[in-house]
């Protein structure tokens, strides 16, 4: 196993005074996919705002790549600036898929970028439709649109929340098929939360089982299937309610 890339300990997220999110301990591996399943309003969404940075923690700490941020901390911008989410619902400017991808490399500053769009847009099977308007695309074409916009970035770590949610299969299997080749050739490091567990199956090297906030298992991907330590999440995996 590769050396921790996140050391998360006795993390918690407070909203309203409400505890929605409580990681005792958790390290997530350097290029390795790791999936987030677990029941809706179960913090998963909440864990990966707090793995981007996008909020502090309430209480705890996350160490990313040796640097420790806690409570009412601001992580550093250049540490920020590698990790990137793919959010569940993209949204995308009102302008071609070439300028909504090229986007964040302005953003920063990035000007002399055309051979990196390029081959960015031809990954993720952009290349003949980088001149249409986003508000033409299709749901599988926006959302790989945003995967291209996080992707071109070069993040060490890729957050992907729900990437194929509402998809038809062959979107999926499109997605899916990037995710891997993303893993495999440039060894990023992603988080994936997903309610199918049968994605988790097919693309995580360990899953990680949330309910009500807390870390109930998370172990490798055959024997989360296969041999679960926790009733619960043998129940999960059977498909039956947990709550």
């Amino acid at each position: 196993m590769n050396e921790p890339v996140y050391c998360l300990r006795d993390l918690a997220k407070v909203y309203d005074g409400r505890r929605v999110l409580h990681i005792e301990r958790l390290d997530i591996y350097a290029g390795e996919i790791l999936a987030v399943v677990g029941p809706s309003g179960a913090g998963k969404s909440t864990l990966l705002r707090l793995l981007n940075f996008l909020e502090p923690p309430s209480s705890g700490t996350i160490r990313f790549r040796g640097v420790e941020v806690g409570r009412g901390q601001t992580a550093p911008l250049p540490l920020r600036r590698q990790v990137t989410t793919v959010f569940q619902h993209p949204q995308l400017l009102n302008r071609s898929v070439w300028a909504n991808v090229v986007y964040g490399l302005r953003l920063r500053g990035q000007r002399n970028s055309r051979h990196l769009l390029t081959s960015t847009l031809e990954e993720v099977g952009l290349t003949k439709i980088a001149h249409r308007r986003a508000r033409t695309l299709s749901g599988g074409e926006a959302q790989r649109v945003a995967l291209a916009r996080a992707m071109v970035l070069r993040p060490r770590v890729l957050l992907l929340d729900e990437p194929t949610a509402n998809l038809d299969p062959y979107n999926v299997g499109l997605i899916e098929d990037i995710i891997r080749r993303l893993n495999r050739e440039q060894r990023t490091t992603l988080v994936l939360v997903t309610h199918n567990i049968f994605q988790a199956r097919r693309l995580a090297q360990r899953v990680a089982f949330l309910l009500e906030g807390r870390l109930v298992e998370v172990t490798d991907t055959t024997a989360f299937f296969h041999s679960p330590r926790d009733p619960r999440t043998a129940a999960f995996v059977r498909g039956e309610m947990v709550y």
